[in-house]
């Protein structure tokens, strides 16, 4: 069993920035690909961002290229998702995910076995 907790989420001007962390617990996070995803109101949950296992590869949902950055510290079981140039439709609760097997980390929630409880993010205008 993996455990995840995110922090970081809150209220924040349109154009301005987040820093999202997800801690993890339990086996071992190194071996993990992990990802982030988010869920607005009335919306299915859509990919945001995921990273390999050793933070060498990254893939980002188009809409997130160049404002979103995704990056991991293995040494503290912690995962990253730094959020610049908000915009208010980037409102939702973010999650963070681990998937156990893939070697190359990809946008499909199918993949993804551990779920932390999410972090609310509200961007006004």
């Amino acid at each position: 069993q993996v455990q995840l907790v995110e922090s970081g989420g809150g209220l924040v001007q349109a154009g301005g920035s987040l820093r999202l962390s997800c801690a993890a617990s339990g086996r071992t996070f190194s071996n993990y690909a992990m990802g982030w995803f988010r869920q607005a109101p009335g919306k299915e949950r859509e990919f945001v961002a995921a990273i390999s296992w050793s933070g060498g590869s990254t893939y980002y949902a188009d809409s997130m290229k160049g404002r979103f950055t995704i990056s991991r510290d293995n040494v503290k079981n912690t995962v990253y998702l730094q959020m610049d140039s908000l915009k208010p439709e980037d409102t939702a609760i973010y999650y963070c995910a681990a998937d156990p097997l893939s070697l190359v980390p990809g946008p499909d929630p199918r993949r993804y076995n551990y779920w932390g409880q999410g972090t609310q993010v509200t961007v006004s205008s």
